[in-house]
């Protein structure tokens, strides 16, 4: 069985990382990648280290095109173009990966709050967050799937299993964390230059990030209630990889062999997320290039508060990789099929 798949916008961080996954993968087939201000040049002219490895050109933006031989289409593009260009895909019979933001929220009022006004609001509730550990079954049967954000996905699969079960409550919840530059994506700009990232660490869009109403929406899910919490990014001076720190507070008589025991089972088949020993943190160098999230946790017993920290490469798990493991599910594959990549130590 070879699955077929082409990608819509393969000029940005996360194409030449779909482009890479994909020249490895055992199963799949990259057929044809577009980019409007590359069209004709080969692949690996603008990225040499696919040399080698694809053999593609980029071309111009057609959905004829791309739905034509494809099984599957990554839509690698930004919001709002993203929603102008699915439901012709879906029309034409492919299967949909999206990473942009534009299918993630289910309620339409939430999304035009964050982002602008939706143009095809009735594809929000076919659409499947996502996150294969959680909507693994959904994510199968589905046509059009939403990659999740990079930021959502490290702070999602450590809290939903604890929400969910009680373990941790809904309220006072604070998110912190920290990305590399490569979170921007491949854009020119001032803000990510050599010399204004380098030796920096700073804060960026304190309560106010886009991936704030994600984050909430899926918590909501795992507790059953409406969830507020404080998101505050940082960009560190790194090409990528996100460290998360979550603070939390413990419902009454809950222990931190409780929290660990839980998302242990939780994840239990889970190939993709490890939770480490007890005294053990994540570090973003252990799991760079890799499908994986690592968690550790520690309950601090003078405060009551539970403080999980997790790390994943957000180019990878927090998005092409993730995408991939989505296709593979989605194609009837195993999930890990292509992605068993231990992290690029050191």
């Amino acid at each position: 069985m070879t699955v077929k798949a082409s990608i819509l916008g393969g000029s940005g961080y996360t194409g030449v990382e779909l482009l890479r996954l994909l020249s490895m993968h055992p199963e799949c087939e990259a057929v044809s990648v577009t980019s409007r201000k590359l069209a004709g040049k080969r692949v690996d002219e603008v990225f040499p280290s696919l040399t080698g490895f694809c053999d593609l050109s980029f071309e111009e933006p057609s959905l004829d095109a791309l739905a034509s031989g494809a099984d599957f289409v990554f839509t690698c593009v930004p919001h709002q173009t993203a929603m102008d260009v699915v439901p012709g895909l879906l029309e034409r019979g492919v299967k949909v990966i999206d990473l942009s933001a534009d299918f993630r929220i289910r309620d339409k009022d939430v999304y035009e709050k964050w982002y602008q006004p939706h143009s095809c609001p009735e594809y929000l509730e076919e659409a499947v967050y996502g996150l294969p550990e959680i909507y693994r079954e959904k994510v199968t049967k589905a046509r059009l799937v939403a990659n999740p954000g990079c930021y959502p996905t490290s702070t999602i699969l450590p809290l939903f299993p604890l929400l969910k079960k009680g373990l941790l409550s809904p309220e006072g919840i604070v998110v912190d964390s920290k990305s590399g530059a490569s979170g921007a994506g491949r854009g020119a700009s001032v803000a990510t230059l050599f010399c204004e990232v380098d030796e920096g660490f700073k804060a960026y869009k304190v309560a106010e990030h886009r991936h704030t109403p994600e984050i909430e929406q899926e918590l909501g899910v795992a507790s059953g209630t409406t969830v507020r919490i404080n998101f505050t990014p940082h960009l560190v001076p790194m090409s990528r990889g996100i460290l998360t720190t979550i603070c939390a507070t413990v419902s009454g008589g809950v222990t931190e062999k409780d929290l660990r025991q839980e998302l242990a089972s939780f994840y239990q088949g889970s190939f993709f997320v490890k939770i480490l020993p007890q005294g053990s943190f994540p570090n973003v160098l252990n799991v760079r290039g890799s499908n994986i999230c690592h968690i550790g946790l520690k309950v601090d017993p003078r405060t009551g508060r539970a403080i999980i920290v997790s790390a994943i490469d957000n180019l990878c798990k927090g998005a092409s990789g993730q995408a991939v493991q989505n296709m593979n599910l989605m194609a009837g594959l195993d999930e890990a099929t292509g992605l068993r990549l231990p992290g690029l130590y050191p």
